[in-house]
Parts: structure tokens; sequence; C-alpha cells
């Protein structure tokens, strides 16, 4: 099945800008579940530049496999800026990759830890770049996970070099 939501052009696009500067990406994803990875995987070429993902969607996996900070876990919690930034992180170190992404957030039916559905953390870490953004997602379980991998690869895009829209709030 291809969700012309998912697949298509700005994954196509972000293989083509990591293939061109030569560099790779890892992901480590919570409320996608591997969404962001598959996506990119699903693109000729992906081998190239897809190192391989860590779907931490439970907490402690969160730092067994990804290495966020236990503390930064028991304090802000799996949902929070910095939680995204070592998910980030992690995937990075942990991959050998040039870029990581982190992906923590809320996809509903119900609020998390004070956190409203649609609340998503995006952190992006690369060889020159770490950032975190607080995205703020409207829809159903479905369209909150396909908004988060469509904001991951356009703040990917534009931190390659490329280009990409994301929605932030």
């Amino acid at each position: 099945m291809s969700d012309p939501l998912v697949a298509g052009a700005p994954a196509a696009e972000l293989v083509a800008a990591l293939t061109a500067a030569g560099q790779t990406v890892a992901t480590a994803e919570s409320l996608t579940a591997g969404l962001l990875a598959a996506t990119i995987a699903g693109v000729p070429g992906a081998s190239a530049v897809l190192r391989g993902g860590l779907v931490v969607y439970a907490t402690d996996l969160k730092h067994r496999l990804a290495g966020v900070d236990e503390e930064v876990l028991r304090v802000e919690g799996a949902v929070a800026a910095s939680t995204a930034e070592q998910l980030a992180v992690g995937a990075r170190e942990r991959c050998a990759a040039d870029w990581g992404i982190g992906l923590t957030g809320v996809a509903g039916p119900d609020s998390q830890d004070g956190h409203p559905v649609g609340t998503v953390y995006l952190g992006v870490a690369g060889p020159d770049h770490s950032a975190v953004s607080r995205l703020k997602l409207h829809g159903d379980r479905w369209n909150i996970r396909i908004g988060a991998v469509h904001n991951a690869i356009g703040e990917l895009l534009r931190c390659v070099g490329g280009y990409g829209d994301v929605t932030t709030d």
C-alpha cells in the first residue's frame, strides 16, 4: 500500500539530497514507530543513505536503545524537547550516521503527561547542527503520525541543504 501523504516526492528529494551530499541518516522513533525509516526506505537508492532506525515506543527503550538520559525521562518525560534531541543524537551515534532524527509525541486518542494530542517534538542532530522543533499537528492518530514524518523529512531536507516545509506551532 502506498499512501501519497507518506511516500513520494519529499522522501525522494531527501534521498537525493543526502546522496548528493555523501551523507547518511538514522532515526529514533517513538510515536511514528518506524514509519519515518520505512518511508525513506521506500525510495529507490535509499540503501546508500539510510543507516537504520530505532523504534523506541516504550519509555524504557528510549534510554536503553537510544541513550536518552534516565533523569531527563524521569523529570521531563518521554514527550519533551530534550528527549527528542537526545533521541536524534542517540540515533546518529548508535547507527554511525551523519544525521539523526528523533521523534516523540502524542498521537492520541488521549493526552499524555499533560501534553495534548498532536504535540510532537522533532529532534535533528547532524555534523554541525542540532535543533528541536515543537509541532502541533491535527487529525487522528494516522494523520498525526504522517504529519510527523512529513515534517521530519522537510526539516532534514532543509538541514542537508535542500528545501522542505515544516508546520510548527
